[in-house]
């Protein structure tokens, strides 16, 4: 064999390798402020292009599984909001670490493990989307404006780019998973994909199903939050009903003639009985933390209150990230890109966003006739999303129960209810849980996953 070929060869197999290992090593993220000594887990952290020329940055988080990374399920993970980062799944739901939630004297935050992480069992991305969520962004004016679907095949272009510079993963099986408003685009994405894989585009992902955590589906929705109160003993019997009556079972405001003053009245005390109710779990002290996000600057909140002075409230070991995230080090830990962003808000609700779809039933039911299992839970203390709208759209679908009601339990407790359809669908009420369920019952939620990603009965 000529020597030159054989010389040639080895400079080519070695360029090769070596722009792999570079690749891998690029994004990894061995240490992080906050937390005392060499993070015991992969992470990785980056940016991917998307769009025709690539003008929209989606920033990511992936943590392979502490388990069996070569063969455990991978799942792509999106927050709701629009607007809030994936890193409150990350940091405050199923990821791996956690803030010390102690009282804040100035001192930097803190970071401990989640014994009860998902990410025991599963590989997962944390996604910042829509465009200007976390530490996406766009490089023009126009890339920083989205709508629901481009926000869905930004995704699907993200899955398919981020799975030909991770090969190793795709024969994994591949869920997408959310909570809250992401149960708008969770559906949508997942059918792209889908759909991408029937029409034989490249890579082929391993999609077997998705998870969702008391997700928005449907407009009506909000007229859920009137039955979900009366059951709670928030309304009177007297009231719901009359509010039934007059309002012919629809409470939107949009929806309800200005000459309809009974209705509007009863609305009235309806609002005033729920005043001062934390909705987003309502046995919580009511602290007025999205009122909070929304209409005061983060720096401003911080400055003005105490930030950890008493724990009493949920919405005070939010603010731990703010303090923590916004700092250098963390930004360089993570390789955050200099200039792309600057004050890093978790939540964000001044998006350049078009909701354009409101419902997607139409895509559950697609997903079920193509036979993808999925994972539908609530915590059954949430009235933002109250668990009675979403039984309420899964017997839309009219599928045959295979599992009837019954509870579920752990360590010898009811730790929720549970029914199963013909649909591959398992639906799960968590007890005591709240609009994100994993944050507040993480070791229910944790077993609750297990089983079902593993193909046991709950």
């Amino acid at each position: 064999m000529n020597s030159s070929f054989i010389v040639i060869t080895f400079i080519l197999s070695f360029s090769f390798h070596a722009s792999i290992t570079i690749s891998d090593s690029l994004g990894r993220v061995e240490y992080l402020p906050g937390f005392q000594g060499p993070l015991p887990f992969y992470l990785e952290t980056g940016y991917v292009g998307v769009d025709e020329k690539e003008d929209v940055q989606l920033f990511y988080y992936f943590i392979k599984s502490e388990s069996d990374p070569e063969h455990d399920p991978l799942m792509l993970w999106i927050t709701g909001g629009p607007g809030c980062s994936s890193i409150s799944g990350l940091l405050y739901e199923i990821g791996p670490i956690q803030f010390e939630l102690v009282e804040y004297n100035g001192s930097f935050p803190t970071l401990k493990l989640n014994p009860y992480s998902w990410t025991k069992m599963t590989s997962i991305i944390f996604l910042d989307v829509p465009v200007g969520t976390g530490f996406s962004h766009g490089r023009t004016t126009l890339a920083s404006h989205s709508t629901s679907i481009q926000v869905c095949d930004q995704a699907y272009e993200f899955m398919q780019k981020w799975f030909r510079s991770h090969p190793q993963f795709i024969s994994n099986p591949f869920y997408v998973g959310g909570d809250s408003y992401s149960g708008l685009h969770v559906p949508i994405i997942t059918q792209l994909i889908s759909d991408g894989n029937d029409a034989g585009n490249k890579p082929h992902i391993n999609l077997k199903g998705y998870v969702l955590g008391n997700p928005k589906t449907f407009p009506e929705e909000d007229n859920y939050k009137i039955r979900f109160a009366n059951g709670m003993g928030l309304i009177s019997d007297e009231l719901y009903m009359s509010l039934f009556h007059t309002c012919g079972g629809e409470y939107r405001s949009e929806y309800i003639s200005p000459s309809n003053i009974e209705c509007l009245q009863n609305l009235d005390l309806y609002q005033q009985c729920i005043d001062g109710i934390e909705t987003s779990q309502v046995l919580e002290p009511y602290c007025g933390a999205l009122v909070w996000l929304i209409k005061q600057p983060t720096h401003k909140m911080l400055q003005d209150h105490n930030p950890l002075s008493s724990l009493r409230c949920r919405v005070d070991g939010y603010k731990l990230v703010y303090y923590w995230i916004n700092e250098a080090s963390v930004r360089e830990a993570l390789h955050i890109q200099k200039g792309t962003i600057g004050e890093w808000i978790r939540c964000r609700f001044d998006l350049n966003f078009i909701t354009t779809v409101d419902d997607v039933k139409q895509y559950h039911i697609n997903l079920s006739n193509k036979g993808y299992r999925s994972l539908i839970y609530s915590g059954d203390h949430d009235m933002m999303v109250p668990h009675q709208s979403t039984q309420a759209w899964l017997k839309d679908l009219n599928y045959s129960v295979t599992d009837q009601w019954r509870s579920w339990k752990f360590n010898d407790q009811v730790a929720g209810y549970t029914e199963s359809y013909s649909n591959m669908t398992t639906f799960a009420t968590v007890k005591g849980g709240g609009h994100t369920a994993p944050e507040y019952k993480p070791e229910e939620c944790f077993v609750m996953f297990k089983r079902w990603i593993s193909y046991q009965p709950l």
